[in-house]
């Protein structure tokens, strides 16, 4: 499978974890507070920044009907209208460029996520390296094909989505130009808990799409998104937030910069841990070797004397005879003298 370039970034199992911080609606409608966020994601180590590109109007209709109001006493945004929350959420396109650049300038890769292809044009006009398609949006077969169609790499969440859809999807981008494709495994609940998220999914994605795939987590903590990256996945995405106490859409189920940071450094030491099949001990085991128990003698023995359980025992260190000779020596008369400490060897 091969590997995909992301910007400047190397994606694939060779690579260490490529981790996006969401910033989705969690600057409050401050841009001040968006290039914060910007500043500190880059200082947790987190190599991507991703925007949701959108208005209330390219996402819904300005309706209150029961069809456009949130009604889940689960959700975060219970009672909200569709089109309320999504003018509360949304990242002003104005602000867009100004991001785009502060990201840049810190090391991050910047990207978003559109949902018309109205946006879509607007983001190739910042030339954006790569798009990211959303769960609620894996299923819009024409906005799929308005991004495959710049040739660039999609990342694409299937939150919600049966193989025969994500077939659908994945089969509708190649061949609309899109050579990179980078699925991820989602469970579109906010936030979303691990006996939920069946990350055994990972591999089994990978060998069905024949692609890199990775992890849009919405659980709380590292442990869902370290335990991926032991399946295979090779992107990690999560919400951020400078401090959930703030609020902020996304605020309750994001992560905090310290998170982040140890989110970074532990599925960076899972990828490390991967490895490959390996018995007998490696290059940096060598020198315990000499731990290991062996056989010496407990007492002082003489010549032609016979070997006992009283005067050798099987100990530490390893410098002596393999314990598995033990027995075949017990009754068996010495070649040597041997002195108390001293291995049992020929």
């Amino acid at each position: 499978m091969k590997d995909i370039r992301l910007a400047n970034k190397m994606i694939g199992e060779e690579h260490k974890p490529f981790i996006i911080a969401e910033m989705s609606g969690n600057h409050n409608q401050s841009l001040d507070k968006a290039l914060e966020i910007v500043e500190v994601a880059a200082q947790t180590g987190a190599d991507a920044l991703k925007l949701q590109t959108y208005t209330a109007d390219t996402l819904t209709l300005n309706a209150n009907s029961s069809d456009f109001v949130i009604d889940d006493l689960d959700s975060l945004w219970n009672g909200d209208t569709l089109y309320d929350l999504y003018n509360k959420a949304y990242t002003p396109w104005e602000w867009h460029e100004t991001i785009f650049k502060r990201a840049r300038e810190l090391g991050l890769v910047p990207f978003s996520t559109p949902f018309d292809e109205t946006a879509v044009d607007f983001l190739e006009d910042l030339d954006v390296p790569f798009y990211k398609i959303a769960s609620f949006e894996n299923n819009d077969i024409p906005l799929i094909e308005k991004v495959a169609s710049t040739g660039k790499p999609m990342i694409i969440s299937t939150g919600l989505a049966t193989v025969s859809e994500l077939d659908e999807t994945v089969r509708a981008a190649r061949a609309a130009g899109c050579d990179d494709i980078i699925l991820l495994k989602c469970t579109s609940t906010y936030p979303a808990t691990p006996e939920n998220t069946n990350i055994s999914t990972i591999p089994h994605m990978k060998e069905l799409f024949d692609c890199q795939v990775g992890l849009s987590d919405h659980t709380m903590g590292t442990g869902v998104a370290v335990a991926s990256v032991a399946l295979g996945a090779t992107v990690i995405e999560k919400h951020f937030v400078l401090d959930r106490s703030e609020g902020g859409v996304d605020a309750a189920f994001s992560m905090e910069p310290r998170e982040m940071k140890a989110l970074v450094e532990e599925t960076e030491r899972a990828w490390k841990a991967i490895g490959a099949v390996k018995y007998g001990p490696t290059k940096a085991e060598q020198n315990s070797l000499k731990f290991r128990r062996s056989i010496y003698a407990a007492q002082d023995i003489k010549k032609g004397e016979l070997y006992t359980r009283e005067n050798i025992r099987i100990v530490r260190p390893g410098y002596g005879m393999k314990p598995k000779y033990y027995k075949n020596l017990l009754g068996k008369n010495a070649e040597k003298d041997f002195t108390f400490g001293e291995p049992i060897r020929f």
